[in-house]
């Protein structure tokens, strides 16, 4: 059976003007509480969406406990919390220290890190990336690091992605980007598109120390002009063009004992380019042209930082951001690991429960947050994997590919935020309920086989400001009332554009045909 996508986690479109804030960004944060109408909201950094049991127990309890009982997964693989009451940030603080979910006051909201949720785990990839997500975790927080100070300045929208070379994190539009490459080496990416599959290292690329790998050496250009050295080593060995970028775009190989250190440099280089540019970048793709990343002005810093970085280029080819398939997922070692999608990304507290307990069963200690809203239990003999997706169905968890919540996202909406228009929950929990026979989604199976092109993600919004929306094609479902919404198809260069004038106006009850009907959409 085709795997399903789940919803798209959003992606910041690549616009023309660089914004114009006079404040930072207010990212909630586990310190940085942001007040709603249902109670302040939390959200907890999980680098990577990994959590050890005891990690997950806590948050479970903190849910239960100090929130309202329920936690969401975000579209970064971070939880949040709701409902909080007034004065309970000193205890929350405490428990996530305690719990080794707070390990820096000061680093709490730019430890934004993506990664390949299967990595290691069926076999795929080129690397398992988890050590790296451990590692720029560290690097991140780490007050005596060269660059720490600087490092604290990301926003709270500033985003990793540490891909291990099967495409899937890679595709989300993060900020810095790792893709693993065989043979133990990374390309480091800095805003940009991501690269098309099968990038190889340079020839001769295993052994950096050969005198044509001096890609990161400075040429006496000032700071919008740093440049790395042209380098003919080898067929995927890019030229550097006068301005820093390469031809044909590209990345920078470094070795894999390097990634995670050039993965931070590239944030600093990033936060120096804001310095310079005068104004309040969030993400790199805001920066204005003549003060962009350029690739040369990296691998001049990782040079000073002694990392060595071959610029590298390739065939730019569409990508596709492609989630675990809900099921089981076999591995290399005769164990599997349960992928489970979460209906619109939330959780009670008895499921989280479910979900913790079935983790410290399979002995793993592990449970993977993913940025699809979905979660990745390790570690399941065969004959235990189909015993515990049978207890997560009964507990309303999402455990095959061609159930109907699939690539269904919401807002908050009603009563949580004072913006919405309409409960947007209920009603899109109506609109599943109410859709025709559901059918996969295009995405990846647990074989590796892709799917062909299937209906298009769907997106209900309290509000024009359509938090947490998808990137790429998607079926936009706008509250424009009490119970009524327009139906869009949005996409295209832009993905906040939409593909026609007007959208179809329809009453809440009449949403499960108009979005079945967008979604076919071609």
């Amino acid at each position: 059976m085709l795997a399903a996508m789940s919803l798209p986690p959003t992606t910041t479109p690549s616009g023309d003007e660089t914004p114009v804030r006079g404040r930072d960004d207010a990212c909630p944060g586990a310190l940085r509480l942001h007040p709603a109408d249902d109670g302040s909201l939390a959200r907890i950094r999980v680098p990577g969406g990994l959590l050890t049991i005891r990690q997950a127990w806590v948050l479970g309890r903190v849910a239960e406990e100090l929130g309202d009982g329920r936690l969401d997964i975000t579209s970064r693989g971070n939880a949040q919390v709701r409902g909080l009451a007034a004065g309970c940030g000193a205890e929350l603080a405490a428990r996530l220290r305690a719990a080794g979910l707070l390990p820096s006051d000061r680093h709490d909201r730019v430890r934004n890190i993506v990664a390949s949720p299967l990595s290691g785990l069926d076999g795929g990839g080129h690397a398992d990336v988890v050590a790296w997500v451990r590692e720029l975790d560290a690097v991140l927080c780490d007050d005596a690091w060269p660059g720490h100070g600087e490092l604290s300045g990301l926003s709270g929208r500033f985003l990793f992605a540490l891909d291990d070379g099967r495409g899937d994190v890679a595709a989300l539009g993060a900020d810095v980007t790792l893709i693993a490459t065989p043979g133990g080496g990374a390309v480091l990416r800095c805003g940009g598109p991501p690269p098309g599959p099968g990038v190889s290292p340079p020839s001769g690329a295993t052994h950096p120390d050969a005198a044509a790998r001096r890609g990161g050496r400075r040429n006496g250009s000032d700071t919008l002009g740093r440049r790395a050295e042209a380098n003919t080593g080898g067929d995927c060995v890019a030229s550097v063009a006068a301005d820093g970028s390469v031809a044909g775009g590209g990345g920078l190989w470094v070795r894999g004992e390097d990634a995670p250190r050039a993965a931070a440099l590239a944030a600093v280089e990033f936060l120096t380019r804001v310095r310079d540019s005068g104004t309040r970048a969030w993400r790199v793709r805001e920066l204005p042209a003549e003060h962009s990343v350029t690739t040369g002005g990296l691998a001049a810093r990782l040079a000073d930082a002694g990392i060595r970085a071959v610029p590298v280029r390739h065939t730019p080819a569409p990508a596709s951001a492609t989630p675990p398939a809900p099921g089981p997922v076999p591995g290399p070692d005769g164990r599997h690991a349960l992928s489970v999608a979460l209906p619109l990304g939330r959780v009670s507290a008895a499921q989280w429960r479910l979900l913790t307990g079935l983790a410290h069963r399979s002995g793993a200690d592990e449970l993977r947050m993913t940025p699809w809203r979905g979660v990745v239990l390790p570690g399941f003999a065969p004959d235990d994997a189909r015993g515990a997706l049978s207890e997560l169905s009964d507990a309303g968890l999402v455990t095959t590919p061609d159930s109907p919540w699939l690539g269904v996202g919401a807002c908050t909406g009603r009563p949580g935020c004072a913006k919405s228009l309409a409960d947007v929950r209920c009603h899109a929990a109506r609109m599943v309920a109410g859709g025709s026979e559901p059918r996969p989604v295009s995405g990846t199976a647990s074989d590796g086989r892709r799917g062909a092109p299937g209906p298009l993600p769907v997106y209900v919004s309290g509000c024009e400001r359509r938090c947490g929306h998808p990137g790429g094609r998607w079926v936009d479902v706008l509250a424009t009332g009490d119970t009524d919404y327009r139906v869009t198809v949005r996409g295209g260069a832009k993905d906040d554009t939409p593909e026609a004038e007007d959208g179809v106006e329809v009453t809440a009850e009449q949403l499960a045909g108009a979005v079945a009907a967008a979604r076919g959409t071609t």
